[in-house]
């Protein structure tokens, strides 16, 4: 097979062209920039474009496919290319149906804890020796790519985005999956710029449900998702919850494990991960066993460093609902220790200035709570500017610290005294670049 992958730079898409490489595929590739660790990984391999740009001469009719990622514009001249000679054009979750078609396809949706949940299943399964492709959304230890898709797997496991596919197919990514057991861990508003309403955005998971055609496990602690399992549901439901837990010594325990993740949201993953598991064969012992283990995926409540009395974390943490669980969850977990937590508005969600308005009340629980936001990145985006007014307006916090300059910002977390106080760093960015190894000096 011969695959052309238009944007290939990009976190899915070079994960896809390595999967593909990986299984015996000949594999091509296009961008006009391509950034670390993409561009080392594609090189190593040997699919690093060796000029940068989009160049129509590399469509040519003995293609068999062509995967187009979201970065690449509906007028790119190789899509156009690929359109005029009649190649089969896919979005990556497509092809990656496409390629599972004889699996048993395992899905996990929801507007928050995918990542988590898809990583301590396949955690698990690696360490069983049980053999299964995947998809997920975060750099896990112990796996070379965050993509495998292979000829003998029987399994696959696919984090669920319910964004859109491509330029060309705005269809959410979880609809093309077609899961045989999926999982939903709950609903909280996103993605504006594509859903307007909440009543659009429920509804994408409305019609995932309706796909599921053997089991669909779900929190059943998530109102939304209450009433969403209530109507006509073909397959079996399968309800989970926050296990009970205790904190001793700045360690969580589940029955009789030790863990190295903690907080609420975490352990609803942990117990949407078992019941998955279970579907897949895996005794609650051996679970228990190897997730005792499993140190989170990266930047998911990730710790950085820590001393005898200070620990910095970074979370992908970035709409209203995950602020309060992962500022909730440092809270219990360090008991003794103040908290400064700050989070990066930075998706089109968060610098909408309707949407603003969601984020009331999220960054109530740390002591010390800062918002940082880039005017230049909003201008990027072409969203309306906002103000630091609006934004102490929308949190509802008087003592909220707001930075727009991320130079600022790293001076007065260096001002700071770091005696039994931790650093919480949220965000789906980068601060505009603001280094973590330099506050940690």
């Amino acid at each position: 097979m011969k695959i052309h992958l238009i944007a290939i730079g990009g976190s899915a898409m070079h994960n896809m062209a390595l999967a593909l490489y990986h299984k015996g595929f000949k594999v091509s590739g296009s961008d006009d920039a391509i950034f670390e660790p993409s561009k080392t990984r594609l090189d190593k391999h040997g699919l690093l474009p060796t000029k940068m740009g989009w160049f129509d001469e590399k469509i040519t009719s003995n293609l068999d496919a062509i995967i187009l990622g979201m970065h690449a514009r509906i007028d790119n001249p190789e899509l156009v290319k690929a359109k005029e000679l009649g190649i089969p054009i896919f979005s990556y979750p497509e092809y990656i149906y496409e390629q599972s078609k004889n699996k048993k396809r395992v899905v996990i949706g929801g507007s928050h804890g995918k990542t988590s949940i898809t990583a301590m299943i396949l955690h698990v399964l690696k360490n069983l020796n049980m053999d299964c492709d995947y998809m997920v959304g975060a750099q896990l230890e112990g796996f070379d790519t965050m993509v495998k898709l292979s000829h003998k797997a029987p399994i696959i496991i696919l984090e669920g985005d319910e964004y859109l596919s491509s330029p060309i197919d705005k269809r959410p990514k979880f609809h093309l999956y077609k899961p045989h057991i999926a999982v939903l861990s709950g609903i909280a508003w996103d993605h504006v710029n594509v859903f307007p309403t909440f009543e659009m955005y429920v509804d994408q998971f409305r019609i995932f449900k309706n796909m599921v055609t053997n089991t669909l496990i779900y929190c059943s602690e998530d109102e939304h998702l209450k009433t969403l399992t209530k109507e006509e549901t073909k397959c079996k439901l399968i309800p989970y919850s926050t296990p009970k837990y205790s904190i001793k010594n700045g360690i969580t325990t589940v029955g009789n494990t030790e863990l190295l993740i903690f907080g609420n949201h975490n352990l609803q993953n942990l117990n949407a991960a078992k019941l998955v598991c279970k579907e897949l064969g895996v005794s609650s012992d051996n679970f228990h066993t190897q997730i005792a283990t499993f140190k989170g995926a990266s930047k998911r409540l990730e710790l950085v460093k820590k001393t005898e009395s200070s620990a910095i974390y970074t979370d992908f943490a970035h709409s209203p609902s995950k602020l309060k669980a992962t500022s909730s969850a440092m809270k219990k977990q360090f008991k003794n220790r103040k908290l400064v937590a700050c989070m990066e508005l930075y998706t089109f969600s968060s610098l909408n200035e309707k949407f603003l308005q969601q984020y009331a009340g999220s960054m109530h629980e740390p002591d010390i709570a800062i918002v940082y936001f880039s005017p230049e990145a909003i201008a990027h985006k072409k969203l309306a500017p906002i103000t630091k007014e609006q934004v102490l307006t929308a949190f509802g916090r008087k003592d909220l610290q707001v930075f727009t300059s991320s130079d600022k910002l790293e001076n007065y977390l260096k001002s700071l005294t770091w005696e039994n106080q931790n650093l919480l760093m949220m965000s789906s960015g980068t601060f505009e670049g603001l280094e973590i190894n330099e506050l940690i000096k």
